[in-house]
């Protein structure tokens, strides 16, 4: 056996192969023979005793281990923190330059940004953090001191969902939730809701889809299905669209979404109602739109349900193009990482075969550059936004 690589406490993997992938599951890996709490920061060697990684360990959680970095040299503390999180925003700010654009923007993309378990969304003044792991929940005060060096001022916003505390075994109290405060995205002005319920009532990841679909959507009469905060319906009716209807069950989002079209001076007709339900009163009234966005919340987080999930995109497609005439556009959506880009593109030549429709692919595109995936973690590409012309 080689010699420890530092005082930490060490995981063998049951191979002699490195993981591949910064989440490694209890099955591949041998228990410990002491407890470790939950979030422990332990080094990885393989079955020889060489050197894997360095990482969070969390023998209660679904994801036994999230590494973290494969350099023997490199301590995982606050220093190393908040190195992760300035290379973060330097991405964003110098080269992506997202501050040109708007000043709502995803800071922290998970593994993205090489910090797995940590979320951290920008909305003005307010940085949302959102916690998955118990690891990143114990270097909490650490993330927050580097988050307030990199943007003076900020008000913090955290939370973790709890089945996620639940998984992990970490108890976060939620700080106090904040006012809603108003971003900007091309011009164009929406509210946003951190802890309000719904999510913060503005989704950052859809922010380049949206002024595409606006380019493509000028002189058309816009339907925007699940439309949530009606961000699609106000980039479409701001570029010039003919007139834009937005349909959501949720009566309080919908509230937001008029405020989002009065702040901009626009018309939107937004509607309270159960998407599948409404288009088939408006196929029966014989209507027609000639440029829909389909942008359903995420259907399942179970593995087992993905079938179940695809069905329902399917029937929701397939009823979205009785409304759509022969060229019309359609942006067809899943946020549902579980489904694959190939399996989301199938479930759409299957529409198109049962409508007896000809469906034209023009682009296929993800969340924005602010959304970075690693090659090694391709489940992170979670947005699938399709953009399609229907014959």
């Amino acid at each position: 056996m080689s010699e420890p690589i530092s005082a930490l406490p060490a995981i063998r993997l049951k191979t002699d192969r490195a993981p591949g992938h910064p989440w490694v599951w209890s099955a591949q890996l041998h228990k410990p023979e002491s407890r470790l709490p939950p979030g422990s920061v332990v080094d990885v060697v393989d079955a020889k005793g060489r050197f894997a990684g360095r990482g969070f360990w969390n023998g209660h959680a679904r994801i036994a281990l999230r590494l973290l970095t494969g350099n023997p040299a490199e301590t995982i503390d606050a220093n190393w923190i908040a190195a992760r999180i300035a290379r973060a925003v330097r991405l964003r700010r110098e080269l992506l330059q997202l501050d040109k654009s708007t000043d709502a923007w995803r800071v922290v993309h998970s593994e993205g940004d090489g910090l797995s378990g940590l979320i951290v969304d920008r909305y003005a003044d307010i940085l949302v953090v959102e916690y998955f792991a118990a690891g990143m929940w114990k270097f909490r005060e650490a993330i927050h001191t580097a988050l307030a060096a990199e943007f003076p001022g900020a008000r913090l916003y955290w939370f973790a969902e709890s089945h996620v505390q639940k998984q992990e075994s970490f108890d976060c109290r939620a700080a106090e939730v904040p006012a809603t405060v108003e971003v900007h995205e091309y011009g164009l002005r929406f509210h946003a809701a951190p802890g309000s319920g719904h999510k913060t009532g503005f989704f950052a990841d859809q922010r380049d889809n949206r002024r595409r679909f606006a380019e493509l959507a000028r002189g058309r009469r816009v339907l925007d299905l699940c439309c949530n905060a009606g961000g699609f319906a106000v980039h479409a009716m701001a570029a010039g669209a003919r007139e834009a209807v937005g349909v959501d069950m949720d009566a309080g989002i919908l509230e937001i979404a008029r405020a989002n079209a009065a702040a901009n001076k626009l018309v939107v007709d937004f509607q309270q109602a159960d998407i599948f339900d409404w288009l088939r009163a408006a196929v029966t009234r014989g209507e027609k739109y000639d440029a829909v966005i389909l942008d359903p919340a995420k259907l399942t987080r179970d593995r087992s349900k993905v079938f179940d999930a695809l069905k329902k995109y399917f029937a929701m497609n397939r009823l979205a193009l009785e409304v759509i005439p022969p060229g019309g556009l359609l942006l067809t959506c899943s946020c549902t990482g579980l489904v694959s880009e190939a399996d989301f593109l199938e479930m759409l030549r299957r529409v198109a075969l049962n409508a007896g429709r000809e469906i034209q692919i023009l682009e296929v595109r993800g969340a924005g550059a602010d959304h970075p995936v690693r090659t090694d973690v391709p489940e992170s590409r979670y947005l699938k936004a399709v953009f399609c012309r229907v014959e």
